[in-house]
């Protein structure tokens, strides 16, 4: 590849700002979203022309003037905003046609909000902030380069892609491809922690290192012995897994990224770990300060067994993993403990205790009823659709990513003995309502899982050794989607109905097989699968037999219309014959696949609604820094489709899980599920929920949020590193 001299650029066009005088302010016309015209209709075309109104007030007069593509880029490169090597991978001519088509492609932001978040989130400023520095469709290229590594093909295929808003990366790729100074690409990490200091010790370092460069932190709490176990065989000294908490949440405080946004971290215990009361009780409103947990987010590990014993009215066994270890050789989190149960109940050698089954159920709706935590793991849901040979003991933040790990051995020194394997989260979304506004389905899956593929590549975290071996062993990413509710409306298409969720089936097993197929080429052309594929489901064939052994064709009429009027091929059996035999000759070459974030900004520069859960309000109100209330309208809501955008509050939790179901067959990771309810909700009704989504087959629950009213003095912020 020939090297790039900067040379020979022209920059795009400026625009000469009018006085505020000429125009109306751009905030003000958002805020008319809230107010209905004569003809008691949304005025959704006030907060379009916010949008063009806040670029021409308040960008273009703040860009930095630069007479040529050619001045800007050796600006940029010579002041260390840019990275030179990654301009340097192509030739002059085609980056500057790159630039060239990305501006000429007409992208307009769709609303005040995404022009808004865009703006002040991602867009390259000046050092001092006083200027930007890039456009959405520089960012675009930048990413895209950044992302191809030298593949022109690849590059201009992931241009047209994030143009189209079919594919968005997810924050940290979004926000630092490209750049010189920059974080990680990567949204998140999950580390184990063993049961030894040095575990313990190196866990902390590496929750501040991974903290420190823009990452949120899920550390596994539930090998650690309980509270009053021995020490060196003294009884009594173990002081249990609160005081790590206390640690690990200050540690996140003081790592809080340059101040920009606080560290994020969450820790996940084993509902039959011997502390498990005392751990929820750190997050009640309440709590001593000595105990009190106001940042770190909180996620239980439940098996089945709890389910069945709090049915029975039961007492539930809370068993020490300091026994565990000792007679069974393997950490709790490790064994299975719902496989084991009767087992544990029976072995003399483990100490125990009992509750009440139904008052830890109780326990945990109240907390969460006060604080939306925590999160529930369903550990033997997780585990039964694993196509990969261990076990999954734990989740992220955002209660979507679902790897295998395995254990650290470590020195006094805090070396490695043994190099065990940890995991990083490689994310990025498609927006569903643009995948189906053409007949570029596949093609855009492909080079999705392309781009995220080049995020694990380069993804070399040296702070955390453990991280870097599991990347480079899985080549894990996770493709997700977004906009279904916005796209369902669209097509008059009920949250939640039967053609509703009968779409989300037939979509998500389209999606399923064309990340198969493009990790399976990925392989052939490198001639490398993923550790371990040999003993998975994929390489015996055993994965494959859920698409051939059930009818591939939607159930109703209008799902298929939709299909059909979209030009997307939904695979056949023969089609997934065909792939099967290619998996099982050539292999995968990433470990897991798809994992669905809940979005945050992402989905509104993307014009999107978030996730695949229903909107939260048809118009919904944010609060913006020194702004204040901003508003947003649902993406693709008009006058015509109005009704179908009932709010979370008004579908209620069984749509919800009756679509997040219908998904999860589909998907080998997680989706990061919310479950919302009015103010009306009871306790009770947040436990019917979470057995009902428990019994269909949901793997995970995120927040549980409610009204207002019922959550007074209480915000739930969006994750800051899975929110992409």
């Amino acid at each position: 590849m020939s090297t790039i001299d900067l040379s020979g650029f022209t920059s795009a066009p400026r625009v000469q700002a009018a006085s505020l005088g000429e125009r109306k302010d751009y905030h003000a016309l958002n805020a008319m979203l809230n107010i209905y015209d004569c003809d008691g209709k949304l005025q959704l075309d006030k907060d379009q022309q916010a949008a063009r109104e806040y670029v021409v007030q308040h960008v273009r007069p703040r860009e930095r003037a630069f007479s040529s593509f050619t001045q800007r880029a050796a600006w940029l490169v010579e002041h260390e905003y840019y990275d030179g090597e990654v301009l340097r991978a192509y030739s002059q001519g085609f980056v500057a046609d790159l630039f060239e088509h990305a501006h000429g492609a007409g992208f307009r932001f769709a609303t005040f909000l995404g022009a808004f978040k865009f703006y002040t989130s991602y867009a390259l400023k000046s050092f001092d902030g006083d200027h930007y520095l890039e456009r959405f469709e520089d960012r675009v290229v930048m990413t895209a380069l950044a992302l191809g590594e030298g593949d022109e093909v690849l590059v201009k295929r992931l241009v047209a892609e994030m143009l189209s808003g079919r594919f968005q990366p997810a924050t940290p790729t979004f926000l630092n491809a490209g750049k010189a100074q920059r974080g990680e690409l990567v949204s998140c990490f999950l580390l184990r922690l063993e049961d030894n200091l040095e575990s313990i010790g190196r866990g902390v370092n590496s929750a501040l290192q991974l903290s420190k460069r823009g990452g949120g932190v899920a550390l596994l709490l539930t090998n650690l012995r309980e509270r009053g176990a021995p020490i060196k065989q003294i009884q009594d000294q173990s002081s249990g897994v609160v005081p790590v908490m206390k640690i690990l949440e200050d540690s996140f405080s003081y790592a809080n990224q340059l101040g920009a946004r606080q560290g994020a971290g969450a820790v996940y215990l084993h509902a039959h770990h011997p502390d498990v009361m005392q751990f929820l009780d750190t997050k009640r409103e309440n709590a001593d300060e000595k105990i009190r947990i106001k940042s770190l987010s909180l996620g239980l590990v439940v098996p089945d067994i709890t389910f069945e014993l709090a049915r029975r009215n039961e007492d539930m066994h809370l068993f020490s993993p300091y026994d565990i270890e000792r007679v069974y050789g393997v950490p709790m989190s490790d064994l299975g403990v719902g496989q084991h149960y009767d087992e544990l109940v029976a072995d003399p050698r483990i100490r125990s205790t009992k509750i009440s089954a139904r008052t830890f159920f109780k326990t945990v709706a109240e907390l969460q009823f006060e604080s939306g935590y925590p999160y529930l793991f369903f550990e033997d849901t997780v585990n039964r659709d694993n196509p990969i040979p261990g076990h999954i003991n734990m989740s992220n933040l955002c209660s979507e990513i679902l790897q295998v790990n395995t254990p650290s051995v470590l020195t006094e020194s805090l070396g490695y003995d043994q190099m065990g394997s940890d995991i990083s989260c490689n994310l990025g979304s498609m927006n569903i309502a643009s995948m189906m506004a053409g007949p570029e389905f596949g093609c855009a899956v492909e080079v999705a899982v392309r781009g995220l593929t080049s995020v694990s590549d380069q993804s070399n975290v040296a702070c955390v050794p453990s991280v870097d071996h599991g990347n480079s062993q899985s080549h894990a990413i996770g493709l997700g989607q977004m906009n279904l509710h916005g796209y369902l409306s669209s097509q008059h298409i009920r949250y939640g109905s039967a053609e509703g969720i009968d779409f989300t089936d037939m979509y998500f097993g389209a999606i399923t097989f064309h990340a198969l197929r493009a990790s399976n080429r990925i392989a052939t052309e490198r001639g490398e699968t993923f550790v371990g594929f040999a003993d998975s489901d994929y390489a015996n064939g055993r994965y494959f037999d859920r698409y051939l052994e059930r009818d591939l064709s939607p159930t109703t009429a209008r799902v298929a219309e939709v299909f059909d009027q979209a030009g997307v091929h939904l695979p056949t059996h023969e089609d997934w014959a065909e792939l099967k035999a290619d998996v099982m000759e050539d292999g995968l070459y990433n470990r897991n696949l798809q994992a669905v974030a809940p979005t945050g900004s992402i989905s509104y520069i993307n014009h999107a609604t978030a996730s695949i859960h229903p909107v939260a309000a048809k118009v919904e109100i944010r609060k913006e820094g020194r702004l204040g209330r901003v508003y947003y309208p649902a993406p693709h809501l008009n006058d015509d489709n109005f009704e179908f955008f009932e709010d979370a509050y008004e579908v209620g939790y069984e749509r919800i899980i009756d679509t997040y179901a219908a998904a999860t067959k589909h998907v080998d990771q997680g989706l990061s599920c919310t479950l919302f309810f009015t103010d009306e909700v009871t306790t009770r009704d947040i436990n019917r929920a979470q057995i009902y989504a428990w019994r269909k087959g949901i793997k995970t629950l995120y927040y549980i949020r409610l009204r207002q009213s019922a959550m007074a003095g209480t915000e739930i912020q969006d994750c800051v590193s899975c929110a992409i």
